[in-house]
C-alpha cells in the first residue's frame, strides 16, 4: 500500500489556532505519519505516479485542495472538494471538542467519559464523510480519514 510520507498544511492567512486546537493538529500530523493507507487509484488508462507521497492540504475558494506529489516532487494528483459536506460535522466537532476541553477542567471522570464518546461518534461521522468525497479519488483506511478529518477540521477552524 501506498502512504503519506510529508504533509503539509497551507494556513497562510487563517487565525493562529487555539493552543487545544495546536495540540490537535500535532498529534492527528504525527500520528498520520507513523501510520496511514494512501492509495491513487488508476483512472482512464492513466499512468498513476505510487507512493509514498507528500500531501499538501488547503483550503482554497471555499474548496478543499489536496495537492498530492510523490517525494521527488512529482505531481500524482490534485483534487478539489466542496466543503459543503463537511460544513456541519466540522461545526459540530468543534461544539464538542469545547465541551470535552471545558468538561476536563471541571467534570468527573464519568461525564467527561460521555462527551467524549460523543465527540468520537463525531469524528468518526467526519472520517466518514471524507471517505465518501474521495471515492475514486483515493483510497484511505479509516484511521487515515479520522487522522486527516481532523486536519480538515484545523483549516476549517479559519476557513
Amino acid at each position: 500500500m501506498s502512504h503519506i510520507v510529508d504533509i503539509v498544511l497551507d494556513d497562510a492567512g487563517l487565525p493562529p489556532p487555539t493552543p487545544e486546537i495546536e495540540q490537535e493538529r500535532k498529534v492527528a500530523m504525527f500520528d498520520l505519519l507513523e501510520e496511514n493507507s494512501f492509495t491513487l487509484p488508476k483512472r482512464d488508462d492513466r499512468v498513476v505516479p505510487e507512493g509514498p507521497y507528500t500531501l499538501n492540504l488547503a483550503i482554497r475558494d471555499k474548496r478543499l485542495v489536496f495537492d498530492v506529489q510523490t517525494t521527488d516532487n512529482q505531481k500524482a494528483a490534485e483534487f478539489h472538494l466542496s466543503l459543503g459536506p463537511f460544513r456541519q460535522v466540522v461545526k459540530d466537532y468543534f461544539q464538542i471538542c469545547e465541551s470535552y476541553f471545558d468538561a476536563v477542567k471541571t467534570l468527573p471522570p464519568s461525564q467527561i467519559e460521555t462527551i467524549d464518546m460523543a465527540r468520537r461518534g463525531i469524528h468518526n461521522e467526519g472520517s466518514r464523510v471524507l471517505q465518501e468525497r474521495l471515492d475514486g479519488k483515493a483510497e484511505i483506511d479509516t484511521k487515515t480519514a479520522r487522522r486527516l478529518f481532523t486536519l480538515i477540521c484545523v483549516l476549517h477552524f479559519g476557513g
